[in-house]
């Protein structure tokens, strides 16, 4: 089993996380944030990754620190789980529908982080998440990874269908990605390294 298991405390969170990329896509999700929350089960569920995570947040602020510190984490447990990368398919490319909105996420674990996040939203926060957090996580996300990860709204108008294709596409994306294939020698690269 790929697993990582991971905590994080500073002055503006507290952290721990667990991560099986090996899973059923069992989840117990505690941010503070309900609708980040329902977010990342659809992660976990989508992906089939099994996580546990619990983060205590400076919420009377807003939901920067606890958007931004669960992608650091969250990226340092992928990249941990994944350990050398050998024998992943490395790349990995979803297109999710979510009613009228339709949302492509194409990532590379190439050990150097990129985003390109083109998701324009309509309203500033769904439930009590502003919507501008979710290009913060991801970043963080993709850094602390090592990942090149594109994330690109096709169409859509509703805020909550558009998070959510996202999120979907993500995890079938990461989990494309993460697969094992047994013809890959080492790492898929013709450099020979990641």
């Amino acid at each position: 089993m790929r697993c990582a298991e991971l905590s994080r405390k500073t002055k503006e969170t507290e952290i721990s996380l667990k991560l099986n990329l090996d899973g059923k896509g069992e989840n117990t999700i505690s941010t503070g944030l309900g609708f980040l929350d329902h977010m990342l089960c659809l992660f976990s569920g989508h992906g089939r990754f099994d996580l546990k995570l619990e983060c205590k947040g400076d919420l009377f602020v807003d939901g920067h620190h606890t958007a931004e510190d669960i992608g650091i984490v969250l990226g340092k447990a992928i990249s941990d789980a994944l350990g050398k990368r050998e024998s992943i398919k490395r790349f990995g490319t979803s297109y999710v529908p979510m009613d009228e909105s339709l949302a492509l996420v194409s990532l590379d674990l190439s050990n150097r982080p990129f985003l390109h996040f083109e998701v324009p939203f309509s309203t500033d926060r769904v439930g009590k998440m502003e919507t501008e957090m979710f290009e913060e996580f991801f970043r963080a996300l993709a850094v602390n990874s090592g990942m090149t990860l594109h994330i690109k709204l096709i169409h859509g108008k509703n805020n909550h269908h558009i998070i959510e294709a996202v999120f979907k596409a993500f995890a079938r994306a990461l989990k494309e990605a993460v697969t094992i294939d047994s013809t890959i020698d080492g790492v898929l690269s013709t450099k020979g390294l990641l």
